[in-house]
């Protein structure tokens, strides 16, 4: 819990080192993670937006042959798709401005 009475609020250790509560799990990267390529990275979170699509698309046949009767559910798994697509599709339009600037560079 935060202390409100400190005027750090909490956020320093005593010995005076800064620290921000809920960043350690960031801190904490696994080293296979580290060592990934950038177009591995890149396959995995497509495998990833696939996999969401899939289940999306499971969730709405099994409402629709009447299996499975809540809507919530599958009304989440589509709006899960929809934002890792849409998530998916705006990175893809970085990563080709970013290589059209790229090929604008004189060298």
């Amino acid at each position: 819990m935060r202390d409100w009475t400190n005027p750090a609020g909490g956020a320093e250790k005593p010995g005076g080192d800064f620290k921000l509560e809920g960043f350690d799990e960031i801190a904490k990267v696994a080293p296979s993670e580290k060592s990934q390529s950038f177009s591995e990275l890149l396959a995995n979170q497509i495998m990833d937006v696939n996999k969401l699509q899939k289940e999306a698309n499971t969730a709405i046949e099994k409402l629709v042959s009447g299996e499975s009767k809540n809507i919530h559910e599958t009304m989440l798994a589509v709006e899960k798709a929809e934002i890792a697509f849409k998530t998916m599709n705006q990175v893809r339009s970085k990563v080709i401005d970013a290589y059209k600037e790229v090929m604008r560079m004189q060298v």
